[in-house]
């Protein structure tokens, strides 16, 4: 049976108020977990941008997105890593 990639986007908001260096490990650590899990295609970091509605009190968000292709089965894996990582305020993973 042949193999299913698919190509990804997943967008991830940080949380602001994190140190530069704590911002730039959290980003580290999902573009390592895809990069293990797939291909990492691009990498966009937008910084800091003022949030539509605060998020936890919060009214800044660091934003990033990610392209990238995987199997399907990796993206509960990579849901599952978003909501165990202390920093993260939202994220949404769409195929293309």
């Amino acid at each position: 049976m042949e193999k299913v990639l698919n190509k990804y986007e997943t967008d991830i908001v940080i949380d602001a108020s994190l140190t530069d260096d704590e911002i730039n490990a959290v980003v580290e650590k999902f573009k390592a977990l895809i990069a293990a899990n797939g291909t990492v295609d691009s990498v966009d970091v937008w910084g800091k941008r003022k949030l539509a509605y605060p998020i936890d009190f919060k009214t800044e968000g660091y934003y990033v997105l990610i392209n990238f292709t995987s199997n399907p089965e990796f993206i509960k894996e990579l849901d599952r890593n978003y909501n165990i990582t202390d920093g993260i305020l939202r994220t949404l993973t769409v195929r293309k």
